[in-house]
């Protein structure tokens, strides 16, 4: 069996982080690295989808309450306006193996934002 992600163990309370909202399934903190004036994680408390493919594969249903989760924090956060990104692989960017969405507001940089 491996180990906890990281997220997990956030989640269980072994690593300290502020749980800024929740829902029955999935839960959000600020990231620790922001790339973004607003940079939350949305995550889901299973530990049993490694990337967005194999969840939405899996779990519509669980994608959806984490779509909606992030919803709610761009509202509360950046005025209901944001992008939502999941890295999917290591060459894409994944570096935590337990499906995560990036939640990225603010004032981002125009030229990167694409159409």
């Amino acid at each position: 069996m491996s180990e906890p992600s990281i997220f997990t163990r956030i989640y269980q309370g072994e690593i300290p982080s502020e749980i800024l909202a929740e829902t029955e399934h999935a839960f959000a903190i600020r990231d620790i690295a922001p790339q973004a004036p607003v940079h939350l994680l949305v995550i889901p408390k299973t530990a049993q989808y490694r990337d967005v493919v194999e969840l939405a594969a899996g779990d519509p249903a669980l994608l959806a309450e984490m779509v909606a989760l992030a919803r709610t924090l761009a509202e509360e956060h950046a005025n209901g306006q944001f992008r939502l990104v999941f890295n999917t692989g290591a060459a894409a960017g994944q570096t935590v193996f337990h499906v995560h969405a990036h939640v990225l507001a603010g004032d981002l940089d125009e030229g990167n934002l694409g159409a």
